[in-house]
């Protein structure tokens, strides 16, 4: 009989930083994820970690923010699952990179890009931990009236992503 419990970890995502999760499945993953961010958006400051599912199983990290880079490991070991990525990223969006995380051969999903509170649904077996989903930030409490969105479009053209 196979034992199989449920776990919410609550990750940190330190202030002014937005997070991306996902998965993946290559020891290169680290290196290529950071060439992707440094390509794309290069005045970024991120810290990258990524989980080995085999071999040594350990947590390799990229980076150029060394408070990011550990924030991930603590992430990562949290989480405790094999084949996880977490990258933290300052003075960039997850907008500005999503597409060439997609498009990273070894990446196999994303599973959230988030400044929100965050928590990673995890299941365990004897074998080990998995990610199941995650809960990020927190549910409806409306529909947005004329001025919401007055204020929504506003907003995206003030930041630059809409003129």
């Amino acid at each position: 009989m196979m034992n199989l419990e449920i776990h919410a970890i609550s990750v940190t995502i330190p202030e002014g930083c937005n997070l991306i999760l996902g998965q993946t499945h290559f020891i290169k993953t680290a290196e290529d994820l950071y060439e992707i961010i440094v390509t794309t958006v290069p005045r970024a400051q991120f810290g990258i970690a990524f989980t080995e599912a085999s071999g040594p199983c350990l947590i390799r990290t990229e980076g150029n923010d060394d408070g990011l880079v550990q924030n991930c490991v603590s992430n990562l070991q949290a989480i405790g699952a094999g084949h996880v990525f977490c990258i933290l990223l300052r003075e960039a969006y997850p907008i500005n990179i999503l597409n060439q995380l997609k498009a990273c051969p070894e990446v196999c999903r994303i599973f959230c890009a988030t400044a929100n509170p965050l928590q990673v649904i995890v299941a365990s077996t004897d074998q080990g931990w998995g990610v199941l989903g995650v809960i990020d930030g927190f549910p409806p409490k409306g529909v947005e009236t004329d001025e919401d969105r007055r204020q929504r479009r506003e907003f995206l053209r003030n930041i630059g992503y809409k003129r």
